[in-house]
């Protein structure tokens, strides 16, 4: 007799759909080009990296955030790890030391993280959903993460960053 599958209480947290319903549809675009990039990448698990790509990829805002220049180094780094520059990050995990392991098939412990802190804290700021912005914010909070190696080999500084985003909310016009 095949064993029966348990299941999931209803108090443990949303389920796909419901979490899917919290994120803007950049937002969705962004998390599945990540999953394809890690795919075809051959990666154990989705990254900070894969999201940061994906997200610069899927949404206007936040490729706004950067400066043209800024944005060409960030691109042109993202690519050339995806065809194999960044191979000492090819099939191992991400681990940053300041983020909680999280059980969360395919996504890295770190962007497990990023995801959850991207929808708090679009709730905190009062929007239903999570936006690219929120999920930008929320990887540059973890200094150890792939994704701040990146810009920071582009040449980001991430202090800049998130007075960045923190403008481009509010609706303020970008001096740059």
């Amino acid at each position: 007799m095949p064993a029966s599958i348990p299941r999931r209480p209803a108090d443990r947290g949303p389920n796909r759909v419901e979490l899917d319903a919290r994120l803007s549809a950049e937002l969705l675009s962004a998390m599945a080009g990540a999953r394809r990039r890690a795919a075809r990448d051959g990666d154990r698990q989705i990254d900070t990296a894969h999201l940061l790509h994906s997200l610069l990829e899927s949404d206007q805002d936040v490729r706004l955030v950067f400066d043209a220049a800024a944005l060409a180094r960030l691109l042109g780094y993202l690519v050339q790890r995806s065809i194999g520059y960044g191979l000492q990050w090819q099939s191992a995990v991400e681990d940053s030391s300041g983020v909680p392991a999280v059980a969360d098939a395919g996504w890295s412990p770190a962007a497990a993280f990023a995801m959850d802190a991207a929808r708090k804290r679009s709730e905190k700021r009062g929007d239903s959903q999570a936006r690219g912005l929120d999920l930008l914010a929320a990887l540059t909070t973890d200094s150890e993460c792939r994704a701040v190696e990146v810009l920071g080999r582009a040449g980001v500084q991430v202090a800049d960053l998130e007075t960045r985003i923190e403008t481009a909310e509010d609706g303020a016009p970008d001096d740059t």
